[in-house]
């Protein structure tokens, strides 16, 4: 094998792109299409084989994703989960842990091998049913509300695990039981520690820090990323994991307005490191367990394809959710995490499990990934198939059918850039009694509006999403950054959306109007009034 670290790492970047194109072209998550790849370049190839070089790099793959999943649970969300997703949650976390731990020990799997395993199919893989869901254009449906809500309750127990490992792993040396009370005793006592020093630089430090760098979105990014590793360097200080501390840094981001704008920032770094990941995790397979272990992987895998939908069947119907819900609701979650896989590789690192570990988990993790975003894909056909048969029954839920739609905008106004136009723009459409999103990625600039506000860039895809740009009736940007305005007109022309876009100069004109723009606003032109004369006249405002 070639040890040569940029040969391992052209050739680990090389396959993670190759199998994710295969990946996308069949509709398969990109984590699965990566542990592919590294399966057929290490163990059945030989080409490469994993270094200390390339965990490294791979670990910070693994902080980024921590750092993105902190991100994702500020408190507001928090509140606005309900007791269905608390409870379908945690019960969800017992019941599976339990059941797993049961049927590992009837498959003959040593304690601690068992309670890894079990704690390994126990969480659901927020970063792929959040992406098949928004692919579907489901992810504010009620189902998928709820389900999100679920993964946000599961993401807190995600701390507790990762603080019991860092005890475990803080008693090395004989694990006996003193040991181990000890080392799990410093851990909650650090954790405690750092969450509460985090907490409190989210409401007295970040916030006007984070207003100072958000003149420039580049600087926020820097920031971003030096508060991420300043917590994991305050974390391996008082000795517990780099994931906890990569974890608490999301956490006291998610609190601040500009949480969306930075998980859209960090995440292509995110999705490369993560990318190095899992195909590292690819190349510790043993192609020989693939035979040996093949009994535990189909067991396991049938319980989480087909034990967790039914825990969830039967805790959500027990609130009153129509069996539809319940059923759609139950499926997002028939998948380990990725997680899961962070989990297991820290468990052989510290020298708790062996690598049959590893590669029964990574099977399982194949298997359960892949038929679950099917089943996600395909998930209101198969209830009409299933219906019939009466199965639903049994889990008592209500016959009745909850308003299946998205929560969101539609026929309002897409306001882009609160400079002195915009603003001028946003006030005068709301005060005619226009529904207006106003945009900026400076949340100084969206203050002391009336209308609506949306902080974050438009030149990401997913922000265009949020604010439900396919059922605005127009979009206005009065942007004077030309890359921005050709994109926002390309994204418009593609959604047959009507736009009226700021043309910094008559040299950008053509570009624009071949981009199908409806209306151009020349700086030395038009004013305000004569822009709102206009767009009553073309019937795309009313007056």
């Amino acid at each position: 094998m070639n040890t040569d670290l940029f040969y391992a790492l052209g050739m680990i970047v090389i396959a993670a792109a190759a199998f994710a194109v295969v990946a996308r072209l069949i509709r398969l998550p990109s984590i699965v299409a990566f542990l592919f790849a590294g399966l057929l370049i290490g163990p059945l190839t030989g080409w490469v084989e994993s270094s200390e070089a390339i965990e490294l790099i791979s670990k910070f793959g693994i902080v980024l994703l921590l750092f993105i999943v902190g991100l994702e649970l500020s408190f507001d969300k928090i509140r606005d989960v309900g007791r269905v997703a608390v409870v379908a949650g945690i019960g969800q976390v017992i019941f599976t842990a339990a059941g797993g731990y049961l049927l590992c020990r009837v498959l003959n799997f040593t304690v601690i091998d068992a309670l890894f395993l079990a704690v390994a199919l126990t969480f659901s893989s927020t970063v792929v049913v959040v992406k098949v869901l928004s692919d579907k254009g489901e992810l504010n449906s009620l189902y998928g509300r709820i389900a999100v809500g679920i993964f946000l309750v599961q993401d807190l127990v995600v701390i507790v695990v990762l603080t019991v490992l860092s005890g475990l792993r803080g008693g090395e040396g004989g694990y006996d039981g003193v040991a181990i009370v000890v080392g799990l005793a410093k851990a909650f006592g650090g954790m405690l520690l750092l969450l509460g020093g985090v907490l409190v630089a989210s409401k007295f430090l970040l916030p006007k820090a984070f207003e100072w760098a958000s003149r420039s979105p580049a600087m926020v990014f820097i920031w971003s990323l030096f508060w991420c590793f300043a917590v994991v360097a305050v974390a391996e200080h008082l000795d517990l994991s780099i994931e906890l501390g990569a974890f608490f840094a999301g956490l006291s981001l998610a609190q601040l307005p500009y949480n969306k704008d930075l998980q859209h920032r960090i995440k292509p770094l995110m999705n490369f490191f993560v990318a190095v990941f899992f195909v590292s995790l690819g190349l510790k397979m043993v192609p020989g367990d693939f035979v040996s272990q093949w009994i535990p992987v189909v067991t396991l895998s049938l319980f989480v394809l087909l034990g967790n939908p039914v825990i969830f069947m039967a805790i959500i119907a027990r609130f009153g959710y129509g069996e539809r819900t319940s059923f759609l609701t139950s499926v997002t979650v028939a998948q380990i995490s990725e997680f899961s896989f962070i989990f297991v590789a820290l468990g052989a690192s510290a020298g708790l499990v062996g690598p049959s570990v590893i590669t029964i988990t990574g099977l399982v993790g194949i298997i359960t990934i892949a038929g679950s975003a099917y089943l996600i894909i395909y998930n209101k056909p198969l209830y009409e198939i299933l219906k019939p048969s009466g199965i639903f029954k049994i889990f008592r839920a209500s016959q009745k059918q909850e308003e299946d739609g998205t929560a969101g905008l539609e026929n309002h106004i897409i306001v882009v850039g609160m400079n002195t136009l915009g603003r001028k723009l946003a006030m005068t459409l709301h005060n005619q009694g226009e529904q207006v999103v106003a945009v900026d990625t400076d949340p100084r600039k969206l203050r002391r509006l009336a209308c609506k506000t949306h902080l974050g860039n438009v030149e990401f895809r997913d922000v265009l999403e949020e604010l439900g740009l396919p059922r605005a009736k127009l979009l206005v940007s009065a942007l004077q950054i030309e890359e921005a305005n050709d994109l926002l007109a390309y994204r418009c022309q593609t959604n047959g959306i009507p736009a009226a876009i700021h043309a910094i100069d008559l040299s950008v004109v053509d570009n624009l109007l071949e981009l199908g723009v409806a209306y151009l606003m020349l700086p030395k032109v038009d004013g305000v009034k004569l822009q709102n004369k206009l767009l009553i006249e073309k019937g795309i405002i009313s007056e």
